[in-house]
């Protein structure tokens, strides 16, 4: 097998390391993508209220940083393969949660929401640092070339199998039956992590150095307030349009083909992005991307239907790849211009991804204090509007960033890819 992939790379040498880590960037991606969306439609259909929703993603924003920080710590003092494992073993118990809950799972939202953050947090800190220790120069576009094509199908695929299981079965055996198969994925992801060679951490964790940082390097903090503003569409688009479509529709196969339509677009879009947004473009593409999404929100302001929703994902689905390809470049390139980067990359993995959930809590608790004091139909637009900007002030945050020329840096498609939750 390994052969006639390095003959399909050009006779690039292909590690096992490298495969096993593909297997379960691909397992995690169809398991994610067949039931996180519905897991905030199943929560709804339980309780019919926005806020339990919102406390389900609250618990998950709250919690991902806070393990970041501690899979950061521990990825430098033990093994980053011990890491993953943790991630992916968390995310099998998130599905297990739900399965064993069942029709209480909206009495126990925040902390659903805080075991599927911890999984996220410990998840991606491993698989990011892995992905820079296992891949080498030559073999890194394989690498994540293949990965875009199986987070594509995932995302692609994934919600429309799992709208037709639920729509072809009665009550809730169809979210059973999906969240079943999630686990099982999961449970394989774990057992593909025990193929991988024990990575050896060396170093100490300089976690409040790389954050005071930010006092003594102006690209680093503007960069950071960029990834908070980030958070605030983040934060509340993550659950209210996959709820509105719901709404709209009653169906969940048509949620299924939203994401389709939204994912196939975006799939199409990052490479074009790719190809055609040079480092001289990156914040022109900002600027564009961040005013598409911001003026995308009208289309389903005034007048919700599928028809709309459909078209607000065509757009959507267009503008995410604009500003996430430079936007991406953008920081990658920040960080690696930063103090002794090349030692300290996972402690400024970790402050980036502090800072964008920082966002997001903030965008969540918004919506809360709202929804607590005015009717929620009347609120959400309003929410919407004023948190949905988040994308365009990122511009304003990175226009003035200079660094002056540097080679050419490879961005993860897995960073580029978009998923449910930006919305």
């Amino acid at each position: 097998m390994l052969k006639s992939l390095e003959h399909l790379t050009g006779k690039v040498e292909i590690n096992r390391d490298l495969i096993f880590l593909l297997v379960i960037g691909g397992l995690y991606s169809l398991g994610i993508f067949l039931s996180n969306t519905f897991v905030n439609i199943y929560l709804w259909k339980q309780s019919g209220d926005y806020i339990t929703i919102a406390v389900y993603n609250l618990g998950i924003y709250l919690f991902q940083p806070i393990m970041f920080i501690l899979a950061g710590k521990i990825a430098k003092k033990i093994d980053r393969v011990i890491v993953l494992r943790l991630g992916v073993t968390f995310l099998s118990l998130f599905f297990l949660s739900v399965l064993m809950i069942g029709e209480k799972a909206s009495t126990y939202n925040f902390l659903l929401g805080s075991v599927l953050g911890i999984g996220y947090g410990f998840y991606w800190l491993a698989y990011n640092v892995l992905t820079f220790e296992i891949t080498e120069p030559e073999t890194r576009d394989f690498f994540n070339g293949f990965l875009g094509v199986l987070q594509s199908f995932g995302g692609m695929i994934g919600p429309v199998l799992a709208g037709v299981i639920i729509a072809k079965m009665t009550d809730n055996i169809g979210y059973t039956t999906i969240f079943t198969v999630s686990f099982i994925l999961f449970i394989c992801a774990v057992a593909c992590s025990f193929f991988l060679n024990r990575r050896q951490a060396e170093g100490n964790f300089y976690f409040k150095r790389i954050l005071i940082e930010r006092h003594h390097n102006k690209s680093w903090r503007k960069i950071l307030h960029a990834h908070v503003v980030q958070g605030l569409r983040e934060g509340i688009f993550a659950f209210v349009i996959a709820i509105w479509v719901f709404l709209v529709t009653k169906s969940e196969l048509s949620l299924g083909m939203f994401n389709l339509v939204l994912s196939g677009l975006s799939f199409v879009f990052y490479f074009v992005a790719t190809k055609f947004i040079k480092p001289s473009l990156r914040k022109k593409a900002i600027l564009l991307g961040g005013l598409l999404l911001y003026f995308s929100i009208f289309i389903i302001l005034f007048h919700i239907s599928y028809f709309n929703l459909i078209i607000y994902a065509i757009v959507i689905g267009i503008a995410y790849p604009i500003i996430n390809v430079p936007y991406a470049s953008l920081t990658y390139d920040v960080i690696g211009k930063a103090w002794r980067a090349k030692d300290l990359r996972v402690e400024y993995i970790v402050v980036r991804e502090l800072f964008v959930n920082i966002g997001r809590v903030i965008s969540i608790l918004i919506f809360l204090i709202s929804v607590s004091l005015f009717q929620a139909e009347k609120i959400i637009p309003v929410l919407l509007v004023v948190l949905g900007i988040g994308h365009l002030l990122i511009y304003f945050f990175v226009k003035d960033i200079y660094l002056g020329s540097s080679r050419k840096k490879q961005v993860l498609i897995k960073e580029q890819l978009t998923d449910e939750k930006n919305r």
